[in-house]
């Protein structure tokens, strides 16, 4: 079968999942259908907003489905219609096997992280929250349990010390793009050997990728420099790691931290203490050293680097974050 001749449906939401479909479509394969989330009121005024993936179909005249659930009839025999070979999905929702298990070639997921490290919603923040100096994009058949599929194809990926997350997802979502479409010719090419993921080697303790809530996000600053350090990096540019700033009469306020500095020196403060001359820096005391905020946002405010805050916000040792 050549690759005009294959059925394919794609499944996706966010920017991460355009650029697959994206190479897909310039690729010259035969996409029939997207499936994308229903459109949902986003922002302070809670205007619609449609999906990244919608966005690129309607560009493109895709037929698009948007299903409130996945197991509705009217949906499945409108799947059904588009007698699809073959079903791809990158950042969508967990399927039902009615719906996984229709395409006679089967369907695949690309995940972000390299299977069966980082099972779960946000692969690529809590890899970079480890520490992890290397991650990398799996494609995989789908099964019953959540990212346990058989491992198609792997692509490694380091990460540098100062990578955030909107680099490494940047990284992985245009080598994704590709390694989608070099999995669309190894199952057309009848190559995929398919490996159970129990049978692939693991470096270290298998961890998982659960989804981030605003809680998880807390900064907590009685942990070493390095440790801070990843895990604002880990949550930039979103969500943002946050953490309460305290005025001298006790009364918090809620800070997002961006960008950031470690160093690793001894001292005798305590965890959360503020150093800063009031107009250039602002370092905060962890177990082993001192993280310098380089950039964040207050309340209501825009993100600005810590020089630009402190021309308009009088900051002093006095104020400390808040380590409980």
């Amino acid at each position: 079968m050549k690759k005009e001749e294959l059925r394919i449906v794609y499944m996706g939401t966010p920017d991460f999942a355009v650029e697959a479909l994206r190479a897909l479509v310039e690729g010259g394969y035969n996409v029939v259908g997207v499936i994308t989330m229903p459109d949902k009121p986003a922002g302070r005024g809670h205007q619609i907003q449609c999906s990244a993936v919608k966005q690129y179909a309607l560009e493109q005249n895709l037929p698009l489905l948007q299903p409130e659930r996945l197991k509705d009839e009217a949906f499945i025999e409108a799947l059904r219609a588009w007698k699809a070979d073959l079903q791809i999905v990158v950042a969508f929702r967990m399927l039902p096997e009615v719906v996984w298990n229709m395409p006679r070639l089967g369907t695949f997921n690309l995940h972000a992280s390299l299977l069966p490290q980082y099972r779960g919603a946000a692969p690529i923040n809590w890899a970079v929250i480890n520490g992890d100096t290397e991650t990398g994009i799996t494609t995989f058949f789908l099964q019953h349990e959540i990212d346990t599929g058989e491992v198609i194809q792997q692509v490694r990926v380091p990460i540098a010390e100062t990578d955030n997350v909107e680099v490494v997802h940047d990284k992985l979502m245009h080598l994704g793009g590709r390694l989608v479409v070099e999995t669309v010719d190894a199952i057309l090419a009848g190559t995929v050997k398919p490996i159970p993921q129990e049978e692939m080697a693991v470096v270290g303790e298998l961890r998982a990728a659960p989804k981030i809530f605003k809680e998880t996000c807390r900064i907590n600053w009685n942990r070493s420099a390095k440790q801070v350090y990843d895990f604002i990096r880990g949550l930039s540019p979103y969500p943002a790691a946050w953490s309460e700033l305290v005025d001298p009469e006790g009364k918090p306020v809620v800070v997002k931290v961006f960008e950031a500095e470690k160093s690793i020196e001894s001292h005798t403060l305590a965890a959360g203490t503020l150093l800063t001359d009031g107009k250039t820096y602002l370092k905060v005391a962890v177990a082993d050293g001192f993280i310098g905020v380089l950039a964040l946002q207050l309340p209501g405010k825009k993100r600005l680097k810590t020089e630009e805050l402190l021309r308009g916000f009088r900051l002093t040792e006095a104020y400390r974050m808040s380590a409980d």
